[in-house]
This record gives structure tokens, sequence and C-alpha cells, in this order.
């Protein structure tokens, strides 16, 4: 099916983007605060994988919150799959996040009490998954990123490189239409970096999923299929 009758055929709530943001504004301190960007537009197909740089303060993680709907802009809109986040409430963000969204934090956030496999597999657990098909598609991915042999470990007896390859591991284990990933290379090894960064790639396609990437290492930007620097004057193309 091509063409006119494809496009036909899709749901009305089809979206040729997977992700839209469209005016996107944020400030701290209220009306003598400071700006940390105003009027970003950005669109993302599916199965794209963009990479962010820029300096530090530019806004990269803030930007990445709001895209997640952890914070709320000051103005503009965010539509993930076509369906708009930046109207939703608390609660059908929540929901949005946990079933659509994988997140890599700077901090990990893992849980301390937890198995590296629990805290793996507990976006599938939130989502309903069968307790077995979670912990197989968790060590799964750990075997991904190389830590299937420490699957009974906790947080505390792992390093921070390991930490954060636990924590990529479980932002990718329920298949989310989208990944954001903060700086998810910042404490691993060039080798280590490489083989994560393929996984994302090959995550991100497999799932015909959209990927954006906040780096500031060009190596890392590198493996996206396009890259942008957020700067004072906005999102632009790097290079431009």
């Amino acid at each position: 099916m091509r063409g006119d009758a494809a496009r036909r055929a899709r749901p009305a709530c089809y979206s040729e983007f997977m992700l839209r943001v469209r005016g996107l504004s944020k400030s701290y301190g209220g009306a003598r605060g400071r700006r940390i960007f105003s009027g970003i537009d950005l669109d993302l197909a599916r199965g794209e994988y963009l990479a962010i740089m820029g300096e530090s303060g530019s806004g990269k993680s803030t930007l990445l919150n709001l895209i997640a709907g952890l914070d709320q802009p000051d103005a503009g809109s965010i539509a993930l799959d076509g369906v708009e986040l930046t109207g939703a409430g608390d609660d059908q963000r929540t929901r949005i996040r946990r079933s659509s969204i994988g997140f890599v934090f700077q901090a990990f956030h893992l849980l301390p009490h937890l198995s590296i496999a629990d805290n793996a597999a507990l976006p599938l657990r939130l989502n309903g998954a069968p307790a077995d098909a979670a912990r197989a598609r968790a060590i799964d991915m750990l075997g991904a990123v190389g830590l299937a042999d420490r699957s009974e470990s906790r947080p505390r007896e792992l390093s921070g490189g390991e930490m954060q390859r636990v924590a990529i591991a479980r932002a990718l284990a329920h298949r989310p239409k989208l990944v954001l990933a903060d700086e998810p290379t910042g404490n691993l090894d060039a080798d280590s970096a490489a083989q994560i960064l393929a996984l994302l790639r090959e995550q991100i396609a497999a799932n015909a999923g959209t990927g954006i990437l906040v780096t500031h290492s060009a190596a890392a930007a590198a493996s996206a299929q396009r890259v942008m620097v957020l700067a004072a004057g906005g999102l632009r193309t790097h290079g431009t």
C-alpha cells in the first residue's frame, strides 16, 4: 500500500513524526530569573536518532526533562506519537512515560534494595508484564550491556560505569517509542561507550522508535543520524 491509499489507511491519530516540539520555552526563577531557552522547534521521524550537543548550562538536560514530561515548559507544546503531553495531567504523563519513554539519567536512579535484574525489569513490571517474561527480557538486556553475570548484584556492588550500563538496559527493556539518553557514555571507557552507542542505535531501529542523545562528546554525537546544537540562539543544525 503506497501514497494516498497508505495515508488514508492510517488511524486518525497517526503522525508522520514520533516527536513534535513547537515553540518550547523554559525559564527558572520567575520574571527576573534566567531564561534557559525559548522558541525551540523539533521534529523527529520514526526511527530517527538525534544527538544534541551544547555547553554546560545550555539546557540540554532541561530539554530532555520537558520532553519526558518530568517538568513543564513556560510555553510551547510537545506531542509524542500524536499525543499531546504538555496539556496532559500528571497521571496521564506518568502513564505515557511509563509505557512509551526510556530515560537514561546521568544520576542512574537505580533502586538500591533491588538486584540489577529487578531494576532492569522494573519498567516491564510497571507496565503489567508477567514476572518471568520481564526478568527474561531484563537479563537479555543486561547481557547486551555486558552484565548478564551480575544479574543478582545490588547497585552498591557496582562501579559507576556498571551502574550506567544497568540504567541503559532498564531504559531499553520495555522497547520504548522514545529513548532519551542524558550523557549515557559519561562513565564508560572507549570500548564500552562504543558498545553502548551501537546498542542504542540498534534498539531504536529494531523498535521503530526515536532517540535523542545528549552529549558533550563529538565522538558519541557522531553515532547519531544527525547532530544539533543547543545554545543561546536556540536549537540549530550542527555546522550551521
